[in-house]
């Protein structure tokens, strides 16, 4: 399965997992198999995307790390069954100062994502909890980059990642065909500099890059 062509929704090859080392597709095998095995307890990942998930999940996931790849401190919020904060930590795995930070607020999921890295021998730290509350405590040190997909509007995601933006990391959030909306939304109440990128997987989805982040004065 691992080493077919990955098709986006138009039917194009954008991506075949056997360009990637055998290590890091292991790891990517032992993580699809851990989501398979937990999902009737915890539904990890929507049931109508299990046929697809390698292609839904796994490699829509590595576009967040090949945005941003010269980060090596990441904050995923928000990070469910790991999709795309375990995913960044696999391709990191091998980058001796790299870590992975998820955060969340399911005691039970964040249960899951422990047992994914230590399985798939990736680096990473799980702070269950809600994300206001994490992040207006956090003692971990300066972050490079922060993430989420499928979690909030664009609006809430940037005021959920202010208190690391504010420090100078940058950003990159999957968004929807409705994209455009919300940047236009959020575009009210922050300043920033965005990059957009059409996904490999869905030509209608986008990968916002943000950098420069600042709310508007009220």
């Amino acid at each position: 399965m691992g080493r077919q062509p990955v098709l986006n929704s138009s039917g194009q090859a954008v991506y075949k997992f056997g360009d990637v080392s055998r290590e890091t597709l292991e790891r990517l095998q032992v993580y699809v198999d851990l989501v398979l095995k937990w999902q009737p307890a915890q539904n990890l990942i929507a049931p109508s995307t299990i046929p697809d998930i390698w292609t839904r999940h796994v490699a829509d996931s590595l576009q967040t790390q090949w945005s941003y790849p010269e980060a090596r401190t990441w904050v995923d919020i928000g990070s469910g069954g790991g999709f795309p904060g375990v995913v960044t930590a696999i391709l990191l795995a091998d980058e001796p100062d790299a870590h992975v930070h998820m955060i969340e607020s399911n005691q039970r999921k964040a249960a899951f994502l422990r047992t994914a890295l230590r399985e798939t021998g990736s680096k990473g730290t799980v702070h269950p909890g809600r994300i206001e509350s994490v992040a207006k405590t956090w003692t971990h040190g300066p972050v490079d980059a922060v993430s989420a997909r499928a979690l909030a509007s664009l609006d809430l995601l940037l005021q959920l990642a202010e208190p690391f933006t504010a420090q100078g990391a940058k950003a990159v959030f999957h968004k929807g065909q409705d994209f455009q909306r919300e940047v236009n939304e959020a575009s009210a109440r922050w300043h920033f500099d965005m990059v957009e990128k059409e996904s490999l997987i869905d030509p209608m989805s986008r990968m916002l890059l943000f950098s420069n982040i600042s709310a508007r004065p009220e």
